[in-house]
């Protein structure tokens, strides 16, 4: 059976759990200088709809390194540009290559996408998730401060894809998380019922942020969103992360944010480029988490 990777629901807490312990191995054995090479001959096909940095080149050198090959598609050089149904690009891709990559709008399309292909589809963004994102952040919580079972994170801000795959952390990994979003930002109704157990929408960002062991943040206007930029500047007027506010954490509170960030809206200089901050160790972590995942659906599975 395929098996795909289009939100952290897709794998089972052990499988996730797992998936990141090889991450930290796959880590310390290219800083070793090891050369692992398990997908040689292996075809990585990448489709994005949406500009990137840190995801294209995090999964072509992850591809890489273990030997494989990538090719880079956007809609102006396909056939999707011009109307080919995705159904009809799922089917024949996944004849043509080892696994696929997608980053694209609305969610539905990647499952519709998933369901016609052969090979693992790969949620490289959607409108929904951030799946990839999340492998890197637990991962560098893990590598900071330990399992983030029974911990406690905070998200400030909007209640976006990347909030909805913390939403799913929450409960694969089994921490609490508190979500201050200003009012008509809120994350995905649904989403929040299933997640009740583990996520609290709180009334401040004082609120989630008190005691917490994590504070994450994210851009206030996300790509394609830029018209709404001056309208959000007011609506997230409070919502930013500067350094009184990170006292009301732990000690020890990580700040994370998966980049790019805007110092001076959604986060202040000194908490980004400050001691508490992780963002960095986020960033080269997709390299390594997404070498596990690819790892883990293509030798392992």
């Amino acid at each position: 059976m395929t098996r795909h990777f289009l939100s952290l629901m897709d794998l089972a807490p052990a499988e996730l759990a797992a998936v990141l312990a090889r991450a930290i191995e796959l880590k310390a054995m290219l800083r070793r200088g090891e050369v692992y090479e398990p997908l040689r001959n292996k075809i990585l096909a990448m489709i994005f709809d949406k500009s990137s940095t840190r995801t294209r080149v995090s999964f072509e050198a992850g591809m890489t390194q273990l030997g494989g090959n990538c090719m880079f598609l956007s809609p102006r050089d396909t056939q999707l540009g011009r109307g080919e149904p995705l159904e009809d690009t799922a089917r024949v891709l996944s004849r043509m290559v080892d696994v696929i990559v997608i980053r694209t709008h609305e969610h539905a399309k990647i499952e519709t996408f998933a369901r016609h292909s052969r090979v693992p589809v790969i949620n490289a963004l959607t409108d929904m998730y951030h799946p990839c994102q999340l492998l890197a952040d637990i991962q560098t919580f893990i590598e900071h401060r330990g399992a983030i079972r029974d911990c406690t994170a905070a998200w400030v801000g909007d209640g976006n894809n990347v909030c909805h795959s913390w939403m799913n952390a929450a409960r694969q990994f089994g921490f609490t998380l508190r979500l201050a979003t200003p009012k008509g930002y809120e994350p995905d109704a649904a989403l929040l019922t299933a997640c009740a157990a583990h996520v609290q929408p709180v009334a401040s960002p004082a609120e989630a942020v008190r005691a917490a062991d994590v504070v994450v943040t994210d851009t206030w206007a996300s790509m394609g969103q830029e018209d709404e930029k001056a309208q959000r500047l007011k609506d997230f007027a409070g919502y930013r992360v500067d350094a009184p506010l990170m006292k009301l954490a732990h000690k020890d509170a990580l700040f994370m944010h998966c980049l790019p960030a805007y110092r001076g809206m959604e986060v202040d200089a000194a908490v980004i480029d400050g001691p508490q901050s992780v963002v960095w160790d986020e960033a080269e972590n997709r390299l390594h988490a997404q070498k596990a995942l690819l790892e883990f659906l293509l030798v392992t599975r």
